[in-house]
């Protein structure tokens, strides 16, 4: 368990009313769009991303093991803990009793699964037979702040 990862972890707090906001609809990363000027329908974005209430929690990441996964330190994360957790899916694991975040690798060959970190500095923990390791839900959305 890389030392340098820390994960603080909140139940989603969601409200019975619906929140919506103003949705532009997309929005080109290249040129302006004239419909950019028309806003359409809003979005709840409670209902957008969490989908199980009862099993959805926030965590705060805190380091750097998978920053080229583009989750960084004081990023969001939402996580579901009523999924299955898939092949490359990135999630949130329990690790000799401290929780990091890790893709989650099958080799289909060996079968053997992996914990692998998105920054080559950390590296990449064999799940055997005996290990402290517990799944403990699936990343499903982050949130990273842009304007400091």
């Amino acid at each position: 368990m890389d030392a340098k990862q820390r994960i603080r972890i909140y139940a989603a707090e969601v409200p019975e009313a619906e929140f919506q906001l103003p949705y532009v609809g997309k929005i080109p990363a290249g040129f302006a769009s004239p419909a950019a000027d028309y806003l359409a329908e809003g979005i709840d974005i409670n209902k957008l991303i969490i989908k199980n209430k009862e099993y959805t929690f926030i965590g705060k990441v805190e380091g750097t093991s998978m920053v080229d996964a583009s989750l960084n330190d004081g990023d969001l994360i939402i996580i579901d803990r009523s999924l299955e957790p898939r092949d490359n899916d990135k999630v949130l694991v329990c690790v000799d009793g401290e929780f990091t975040i890790k893709f989650v690798s099958v080799d289909a060959k060996t079968k053997k699964v992996w914990l692998v970190p998105a920054n080559a500095a950390f590296p990449k923990v064999e799940v055997s037979e005996g290990s402290d390791v517990r799944i403990w839900g699936v990343v499903t959305y982050s949130i990273t702040r842009h304007r400091r």
